[in-house]
């Protein structure tokens, strides 16, 4: 038998999380290892010098070292659910709002979370950009269940570990704000089994021991 790619992974961070929930979403089965990132295991680093999660070791030697990467490798073996059946056009318009995400809303999410890591960062400001896109998500959503329609997509996969993320810095303030679609949509997917079936907790990985068999 083929040894199944090996994926480490670290339960709470978002990158992470949206690899998990494409690999669970396309029935392919890893080896997970879950790693902590104050303490990166060697055969990690060796494999993606760069030290974040995810990675993912294809049994061929190929390393994807982007969460984007591995969501469209696991979508490409198999896109059981259908998040990427959708015409050209509406694919660049997922695209180009995933870029939003992982770029300005990214920068000020973790300005906002983080402000004692950057300089003269007034975190209510990062905050204010921030909910600016949350906005524009909420706006989407009055039109349809999830972002691209009636039928969550790679899109949803992509955003929503990172607006649960930025939710949660002032849970309090978040769903007090009047973004209701919004929330009712993060709600929904923190609610489901896919989610509970990713955020499962293992222990840390350690070199020698094998991965915890990880799929839907």
């Amino acid at each position: 038998m083929t040894a199944a790619p090996v994926l480490y992974s670290f339960r709470r961070c978002p990158y992470a999380i949206r690899a998990r929930l494409a690999i669970a979403a396309s029935g392919q089965e890893v080896e997970l290892r879950e790693v902590v990132l104050r303490d990166k295991p060697a055969e990690m680093l060796e494999a993606s010098p760069k030290g974040t999660v995810p990675v993912l070791v294809l049994p061929q030697g190929q390393v994807l070292e982007e969460s984007l990467d591995v969501i469209e490798w696991a979508l490409a073996r198999e896109d059981r659910e259908g998040w990427r059946e959708f015409p050209e056009t509406v694919l660049s318009q997922m695209d180009a709002l995933v870029r939003e995400c992982d770029g300005p809303f990214k920068t000020a999410l973790d300005c906002y979370k983080y402000p004692n890591h950057y300089e003269n960062i007034d975190p209510i400001e990062q905050r204010a950009t921030g909910a600016a896109f949350i906005r524009k998500l909420d706006l989407r959503l009055s039109a349809s269940a999830f972002l691209f329609g009636e039928r969550f997509s790679y899109a949803d996969a992509a955003i929503l570990p990172f607006v649960r993320q930025f939710a949660h810095v002032d849970k309090d303030w978040f769903w007090g704000e009047d973004w209701p679609n919004v929330t009712a949509w993060l709600d929904a997917f923190i609610a489901g089994d896919r989610f509970a079936g990713v955020m499962k907790k293992y222990k840390q990985w350690q070199s020698g021991e094998k991965g915890v068999a990880f799929y839907a």
